[in-house]
């Protein structure tokens, strides 16, 4: 497609430049939707588009969504209604997790042009490259081609592959069987807003879960585990240290089981000594792990490498025996709280934080007092707090005895002040102490913002450049934050 941007020139002719779509790509949720937007735009900027400042400026707008609860639902349906109202113009492509779960009810909407679900995340660049389809005849559920390279020829309008999706609905709509999927996309995502800010980026190694909870939508949108081979991982984390990064955070939907689906099996713990051994990354930073998944040897190597953030987040969902069996989790109270006390005992001053659930159905008077009284006993030093989220398809949804939200919303509120007061208490730990802390973004003459080793939220006094490791010493306590003073730059570690 070509545009003619001047009337004349020097040689009376017109200049002909040709058209460049713009695109933009929004991403909700977790880390792993992060960081699949990431490659999303790594890839569009491939097939020769231009990356838009926002949605408003964009000819094509990719929503990566999360469908992990009702709430990121309504969130993505808002998107795209604003979207639609303020550039109306704009073609819309929703892709992630509520694509993959519900693909009909998202091509209902006014203002979408593509659903493509997971299973077929890897063609977004190919399609919306091709911004304007031809008119060709709605293929019906007879006529589903087998292979898969015919889209591309055809570019239908209205064709859903392998699934039972309903062909009523305007939008181009693709979506497959998600556990036949065993493509993994991933691209570093960066913390900051510009890129002389971006820091802690962002490594997913690992997609997909093969456990089956009861309340989780997730493996039926994300399909089996699936890892991020070794040699990939180190080559992406040394071209990271390359540009100037200087911690990184792996990541994954359940990140302990990296190396599972490998023959011969890895371990997740492999995959850490072999960034310390391969790379010259100065801080990995482990998110999420299941508590199975802490092993000794996993614990051990965090403990003893000043290279790895001493940094446990483990999740619990709930602290009754009752309520967790109805979730289908594979482990108990007792083994749970094992696994925090020899993280404990090994890094008396990490961070150690867990999901917990509230309002799951069952859960009574008596038994959120239970699951209560099993965190407050816990060295814990922060909570994520998850009010339940009925999910269509999943076994809790069935469940009797689902618990009234004004309920649920007030054990979210005790919870979550219970977690305020033990952050409280390990922040005062600190006072007079000195902890490392990475600058995340330019600060002003005053103060820069930072986050120590044991992750917690430090007020760096003065400015300093983002992307800096550096000795804090902590002088005092703000609202969630610490307030400190910088020592000294810290020197590479030695590789």
């Amino acid at each position: 497609m070509v545009v003619s941007c001047c009337t004349g020139c020097c040689f009376g002719s017109p200049i002909i430049i040709p058209f460049v779509p713009r695109f933009f790509v929004q991403s909700f949720g977790c880390r792993a939707t992060q960081a699949d937007g990431a490659v999303l735009e790594r890839q569009l900027a491939t097939q020769g588009m231009s990356q838009a400042q926002s949605a408003l400026d964009a000819d094509v707008v990719v929503l990566n969504t999360c469908t992990v609860t009702a709430a990121a639902d309504q969130d993505a349906r808002a998107s795209i209604r604003r979207i639609h109202r303020e550039n109306p113009d704009a073609k819309i492509m929703v892709t992630g997790c509520y694509a993959q779960r519900a693909p009909q009810e998202i091509a209902a909407l006014p203002g979408v042009t593509w659903v493509v679900g997971n299973s077929h995340k890897h063609r977004v660049p190919e399609i919306a490259v091709n911004i304007d389809f031809p008119q060709v005849q709605e293929a019906g559920p007879s006529e589903r081609h087998p292979d898969e390279n015919w889209l591309t020829d055809h570019r239908p309008q209205n064709f859903v592959f392998l699934e039972t999706v309903a062909l009523s609905a305007p939008a181009f709509t693709l979506v497959g069987d998600i556990f036949a999927h065993t493509e993994l996309i991933a691209a570093p995502v960066f913390a900051g807003d510009t890129i002389a800010e971006k820091t802690r980026p962002n490594l997913k190694v690992q997609d997909g879960c093969d456990n089956r909870c009861s309340f989780c939508i997730i493996p039926s949108v994300r399909g089996q585990s699936r890892s991020m081979k070794l040699g990939r991982v180190i080559e992406e984390a040394n071209a990271l240290v390359s540009a100037g990064y200087r911690e990184i955070v792996l990541s994954g939907i359940n990140l302990g089981r990296w190396g599972r689906d490998f023959q011969p099996q890895q371990r997740f713990e492999d995959l850490v000594r072999a960034l310390l051994e391969h790379t010259g990354i100065e801080k990995i930073r482990i998110s999420s792990v299941e508590p199975m998944d802490w092993s000794d040897n996993l614990i051990a190597l965090v403990a003893n490498s000043p290279r790895i953030a001493k940094h446990a987040h483990v999740p619990l969902q709930s602290g009754s025996d009752r309520i967790l069996r109805r979730m289908y989790r594979k482990y108990r109270p007792w083994h749970y709280a094992e696994k925090i006390r020899k993280i404990h005992e090994a890094m008396p001053q990490a961070a150690i934080g867990a999901d917990v659930m509230v309002g799951f159905p069952g859960e009574t008077d008596e038994l959120f007092e239970e699951s209560r009284s099993f965190i407050e006993r816990l060295p814990f030093t922060y909570l994520h707090v998850f009010t339940y989220s009925s999910r269509p398809g999943t076994p809790s949804a069935a469940m009797p005895d689902q618990v009234p939200v004004h309920v649920a919303r007030e054990r979210n509120r005790v919870l979550r002040e219970l977690a305020a007061q033990k952050n409280l208490q390990f922040r005062r730990r600190f006072i007079r102490q000195t902890l490392d802390v990475i600058t995340l973004q330019a600060g002003n003459d005053e103060w820069t913002e930072a986050l120590s080793d044991n992750y917690l939220k430090v007020w760096l006094a003065g400015r300093h450049a983002p992307n800096q490791i550096l000795a804090a010493e902590i002088t005092g306590i703000a609202d969630e934050e610490l307030v400190a003073v910088a020592q000294e730059q810290i020197a590479a570690h030695a590789v």
